[in-house]
């Protein structure tokens, strides 16, 4: 093998303040609200003398970044979790100077109000809201992305589901079904077309489409089932460019009791966690504005 004669450079960069776990409690009136956060900062720009030299002098320590995190928690959380990452991701671009690009990652814990007691809540879950924001430029070149989503929303079906006609090599021993346990956690963030829109109100409405979908679908493979989850989400928020889901499948095996000499029919299984299968789809209008830096790589919070 030849060798490499290029110079070495640096690649592309980011660095940020992962994982600051916020609690905002407010507290204007009697009835206390809670929201729960779980921020991931990260930020792209001139960095490349802090790693070629050490020099520092166009680093804004991911110290700074988290007191910012706080501190508009305190001022800019009024509204949904995609404002209070819009907020911050601006202010990131627009007022540290050698920022160009700031990636915001939210994931938005859920808590149940206990009956109707003013200030005492219970966690639920383990369902959890999620937002990555993404601005970059300024003026003419400004761009800027949200993507919403959620993640762990745990669903299942008792019958409605099949799995047949696949196909079959040497070592397939799976036998088809036309009557199974359709379940899986699921993973699905959607793309909003612009940064105008009710984002409170289309989480919730996302949900349900999905959910309803889910239910009512005769689903012949869980391939089928995501692709139309997604396609009527999109059918039913025009403004949303993309919805890309991730769901693994929760095999629910039936036991077998015969051995016991008790019937079973189609009542007891037993739930497989691993290993199991794994389906990514992407469900896209072809006429979508372009993704940009939409789809980088989590950071890890969302």
């Amino acid at each position: 093998m030849d060798p490499l004669t290029g110079r070495i450079v640096l690649g592309p960069n980011r660095y940020g303040k992962a994982e600051n776990r916020v609690v905002r409690i407010y507290r204007d009136t009697v009835r206390h609200e809670i929201r729960d956060l779980n921020v991931t900062s990260s930020l792209r720009g001139d960095f490349e003398a802090a790693h070629t030299a050490g020099d520092q002098r166009a680093v804004l320590p991911t110290d700074s970044q988290k007191q910012t995190i706080f501190a508009y928690a305190a001022t800019h959380s009024g509204g949904s979790v995609e404002d209070y990452g819009l907020a911050l991701a601006r202010h990131f671009v627009d007022d540290i100077g050698p920022v160009s690009s700031a990636r915001i990652e939210i994931e938005d814990f859920p808590w149940e109000r206990v009956g109707d007691h003013p200030y005492t809540w219970t966690r639920t879950g383990p369902e959890v809201r999620t937002a990555a924001i993404t601005v970059t430029g300024a003026g003419d070149t400004r761009r800027e992305w949200v993507v919403a989503g959620l993640k762990d929303l745990v669903v299942l079906k008792s019958t409605g589901s099949g799995f047949a006609g696949f196909l079959e090599d040497p070592f397939t021993v799976l036998e088809p079904t036309d009557d199974r346990v359709l379940a899986t956690s699921l993973v699905a963030r959607w793309r909003y077309a612009d940064t105008a829109a009710a984002w409170d109100r289309t989480y919730a409405g996302v949900r349900e489409v999905m959910l309803d979908r889910f239910a009512a679908l005769q689903s012949k493979a869980l391939q089928q089932t995501l692709f139309e989850m997604g396609r009527a989400v999109l059918e039913a928020f025009p403004y949303l460019a993309e919805i890309r889901l991730q769901a693994p499948n929760k095999h629910h095996f039936l036991f077998d009791l015969d051995r016991f000499g008790i019937p079973n029919r189609g009542e007891v299984f037993h739930a497989d966690d691993r290993p199991y299968g794994l389906m990514h789809v992407t469900v896209q209008r072809e006429d979508a504005p372009d993704a940009g830096s939409a789809w980088d790589e989590y950071t890890g919070a969302a």
